[in-house]
């Protein structure tokens, strides 16, 4: 009941509302969970039978190794999260950023586009890894940056292999990949990203007081860790694994999932 108080107290004083997301955020919601490489074979057999890890396949090498693989892995995931549905505490997030004066905005390692589907607003998210739903040439060629909701992928999920035809680049006919910052990736590009990172700053420029509640952060990639626990005013991390923060005096850590913790932190 303190923690439930002591958030109320920082809730009500805070006149901004930053939420940053790592990948245990879409757990609740069914995605799969890829920590450790048990995990990712399970999800991805073909994989796990050919040894392939995850910093394997999600780098821009594979493409180029074995392009029907690398769009079976990632045409198999933007095919999930085209069907997945986002878990309730994505609402509970947006009532609460509504009730503030500066709304809400979304720091996000996923490349899911899960805030967007839930009714968050595009300007108000920063993807800082990019996002599966758009699409880059493989080379790249040129500096755009498309929509993927003209791919269909056609995965034959047994063998990991995409068996339809494959997202090409349409200035030069070069294969697609994925607007993702992969593993070993010097041709990301990053513009789209870079544009709502400005917006990001721009917004907190604005807030005084920013509550920041983190969920589903690890530390193997600390990216979003590490920009939560910048910013200065409060933080609120919600992590079944890894609920540590710096500084207890400014910060409250809870060892629970996104659903279940945030239920317990601001509950009806």
């Amino acid at each position: 009941m303190a923690d439930v108080q002591q958030v109320a107290e920082w809730l009500a004083q805070a006149d901004g509302l930053l939420i940053t997301a790592g990948a245990g955020m879409g757990i609740d919601s069914g995605l799969p969970d890829f920590r450790g490489p048990g995990g990712f074979w399970s999800v991805y057999p073909a994989l796990g039978r050919a040894r392939i890890a995850f910093e394997s396949i999600a780098n821009p090498a594979a493409f180029d190794q074995d392009a029907r693989l690398a769009w079976g892995f990632y045409g198999h995931r933007l095919a999930l999260y085209r069907s997945t549905q986002p878990h309730a505490g994505f609402q509970r997030l947006r009532e609460l950023g509504e009730r503030l004066e500066h709304g809400s905005f979304v720091f996000t390692s996923n490349v899911d586009g899960q805030f967007q589907k839930a009714g968050f607003s595009p300007a108000g998210i920063c993807e800082v890894h990019g996002s599966i739903h758009h699409l880059q040439c493989s080379g790249p060629c040129h500096e755009s940056i498309w929509s993927a909701d003209g791919y269909r992928p056609d995965v034959d999920e047994d063998a990991c292999c995409e068996r339809g035809e494959l997202p090409t680049c349409p200035r030069c006919g070069a294969l697609a990949r994925p607007n993702i910052l992969m593993f070993g990736d010097w041709s990301w590009i990053e513009r789209r990203t870079a544009l709502q990172h400005q917006a990001l700053q721009q917004w907190l420029a604005e807030v005084e007081r920013p509550l920041c509640i983190e969920i589903g952060a690890g530390t193997h990639i600390p990216t979003v860790r590490y920009f939560s626990e910048r910013q200065g005013w409060r933080l609120i991390r919600i992590n079944p694994g890894e609920p540590e923060i710096p500084n207890p005096a400014t910060g409250l850590g809870m060892a629970l999932g996104a659903v279940a913790g945030l239920e317990t932190l601001f509950p009806d």
